[in-house]
């Protein structure tokens, strides 16, 4: 068997494994922020929160419904509301 099949085969076991939670040296999962949560510890409601920030409300809505993910990008977002609510806040005023 070639190097690349080798290689094809490898990949597929390791993507089983983490299919089934099982733990792959050097792989590196990204999970999600926990909407609700972030939502939660600053006091807001989904609509007040989506509107503080500049989300959509259905958008957040979904997140906490696992109905969908957020990508890199509002991942990114999420983390930094998450530490520091106000630096996005003054960040999306100076932007309006």
């Amino acid at each position: 068997m070639s190097r690349v099949g080798k290689r094809l085969i490898q990949a597929a076991q390791e993507a089983a494994a983490m299919a089934r939670g099982e733990p792959v040296p050097g792989a590196i999962i990204h999970t999600p922020p926990n909407v609700r949560a972030i939502r939660a510890g600053l006091g807001l409601s989904q609509s007040a929160f989506a509107a503080r920030f500049g989300l959509p409300v259905g958008t957040v809505r979904d997140w906490e419904q696992g109905r969908a993910v957020p990508d890199q990008a509002a991942r990114v977002l999420l983390r930094v509301i998450e530490a520091d609510p106000n630096a996005v806040q003054r960040a999306l005023q100076r932007a309006a």
